[in-house]
């Protein structure tokens, strides 16, 4: 120390004992080049790897959570369009509007012709129709044997419903045994009946190579097959389902209660409009369409809510970052104003010493994006790979999620650096190195 204790005093005292008022020689010949500068930053932050640690963890936490919350966001909203279009955005409703009586009593305004599938099976855009609506038995039992045993606990009868032949398809059924009656059936008013799985299970039918046959009263009717997995109208599961020409030739039962339509994925304005037209030229304004929304504004929504949340934490994360930064380049500052008061005494310029902790401050925020960017990336491939989903990231996210954290340490160096900057060479090299 005695070196440098010397060469202050000869740089602060004249020959004659008089202060020197200030030192340029040699500025332009001494003043840093980008490779000095970049040079004395990095062993500036190499100096302390413990504290560059713990400085950059705000910001890699910052960083990570704003990959982890637009990865996840971009992620789920795939996931949740994927589900969405499988089944709300492939399927349109139709059922008669209805008014209400001076009695208080709802009633249709329009019916729903029986023919209403074939008719809106011409409109672009629709895969499957069906038509469906409640049977009114009476008094009668559905049952799996026609004889009424006393001492036997009474369980409680399914549902009896009637539909056409393109009704399994349009609420995206699956057959688990036989087969779903066709339009043969239907037009021949022949007697069978296929029976969702909880209602099979219920009259102990599981099988149908033997023709079972179950009874509505007195009536047998043949079981051809067994459906599950019903995506729309789950109480099918539970009911027992007759061709519509068996059921009005039996029961007298009425118009349809509803038009279930499946249909390709952004068709749902289309046929909203049209399906009414094709059901009732004369007097479309007696139906009510139930249409699936825009599938894509419904990802942007979820998205945004996504976004909204998780974003506010990151944001706050890299706050605290930034801030870190800034506390941690102030005091290096401060621990360091002997070494700033000899870098200007000789010959470096203010614009040197805030250059150097402005650089130190964006390699620290750098390594933070760096770090905090491979972390969120790395989370959300494994969190997909947990779920069962496809990762869905873009690229420029992480990149400028890397690049976002030296922004936050440029911004955060700036104050510090200043500071720095401004400390006059002989109050600093008199105040000690």
């Amino acid at each position: 120390m005695g070196h440098l204790r010397r060469l202050r005093e000869r740089l602060t005292r004249r020959k004659d004992g008089a202060p020197t008022p200030r030192i340029h020689r040699g500025r332009a010949r001494d003043r840093f080049n980008a490779r000095d500068l970049f040079a004395e930053a990095a062993h500036g932050i190499g100096a302390r790897p413990g504290r560059l640690v713990l400085t950059i963890l705000g910001t890699v936490l910052g960083i990570a959570s704003v990959v982890i919350t637009v990865g996840l966001a971009q992620t789920a909203a795939g996931q949740i369009s994927r589900q969405f279009d499988a089944v709300a955005a492939t399927q349109v409703v139709v059922v008669p509007e209805k008014t209400q009586t001076m009695s208080g009593e709802d009633r249709p305004k329009g019916r729903i012709p029986w023919d209403g599938a074939q008719r809106v099976a011409q409109i672009n855009g629709v895969l499957d129709a069906g038509l469906v609506a409640a049977v009114d038995v009476g008094e009668s039992r559905v049952t799996a044997v026609p004889v009424n045993d006393p001492s036997v606990a009474e369980k409680s009868t399914p549902q009896v419903l009637a539909g056409t032949g393109g009704l399994l398809d349009a609420v995206r059924g699956h057959v688990v045994t036989g087969r779903f009656f066709d339009e043969g059936h239907d037009a021949r008013n022949d007697r069978v009946v296929v029976l969702g799985e909880r209602a099979a299970e219920r009259l102990g039918v599981n099988r149908v190579d033997s023709q079972p046959s179950i009874f509505i009263g007195e009536n047998a009717y043949t079981v051809i097959g067994i459906f599950s997995d019903v995506k729309r109208r789950t109480d099918l599961l539970d009911a027992v389902v007759l061709p519509a020409g068996t059921a009005q030739q039996d029961f007298a039962v009425g118009p349809p209660e509803e038009l279930q339509i499946h249909i390709e994925t952004g068709a749902g304005s289309l046929v909203a409009e049209q399906a009414p037209i094709a059901l009732d030229p004369n007097s479309p304004e007696v139906f009510k369409v139930q249409a699936p929304a825009d599938g894509s504004k419904l990802q942007q929504d979820v998205q945004a809510d996504i976004n909204a949340i998780f974003l506010a934490l990151g944001g706050i994360a890299l706050l605290v970052g930034g801030l870190g930064i800034a506390n941690v380049t102030l005091l290096s500052v401060m621990e360091r104003v002997g070494e700033i008061g000899l870098r200007r005494a000789l010959g470096a310029t203010k614009r040197d010493i805030a250059g150097q902790f402005v650089v130190e401050s964006v390699v620290i925020g750098l390594l933070g994006g760096l770090v905090g960017a491979s972390l969120g990336v790395f989370t959300v491939v494994i969190v997909s790979v947990v779920q069962d989903w496809t990762p869905i990231l873009d690229i420029w996210v992480a990149i400028g999620s890397a690049l976002l954290g030296g922004v936050i340490g440029l911004l955060a160096g700036t104050y510090p650096a200043l500071k720095a900057a401004a400390i006059e060479p002989i109050a600093a090299l008199r105040g000690g190195i």
